[in-house]
This record gives structure tokens, sequence and C-alpha cells, in this order.
């Protein structure tokens, strides 16, 4: 896997609830700010994308924190 595929995995709103991806520990401190700065990004259009303004992110978080499954 190239380093740009990597930086896509760790980007997305995926979280193992162990941990950090996998992928992160395959990259570099400059490939981590990179996929860093493409998160922010998409966390930011989803949000603008969402009815209620939220990223998948928070919605993740919010369905753990009162306990419901994503719509």
């Amino acid at each position: 896997m190239n380093e740009d595929e990597l930086i896509e995995q760790v980007a997305g709103a995926y979280r193992p609830r162990d941990g950090y991806h996998k992928a992160w520990h395959d990259l570099d401190a400059e490939a981590r700010r990179r996929a860093y700065e493409v998160a922010l990004a998409s966390r930011s259009l989803e949000a603008a994308l969402d009815t209620e303004g939220l990223s998948t992110t928070a919605r993740a978080v919010l369905a753990r924190i009162t306990n419901q499954t994503s719509r």
C-alpha cells in the first residue's frame, strides 16, 4: 500500500475501539501531518453536508454517548 492510500485510511472517520488505526504506525511525521489536514478538511465537508451540521465522527461519538445506533 502506498503512502497516499495509508493517509486516506488514517484520515477516514473509522477508528478502532482499541486505539489508533493500524496504518498510523506506517506513516512518518510528515505523512501524519498530511493525514491530519485531510481529516480536518473531510470533517468540515461532512458537517457542511449534514442537515444538523455534524461530521461522521461527531455522529459516531454522539451515538456512542447516547447508546444509539447510527442512522
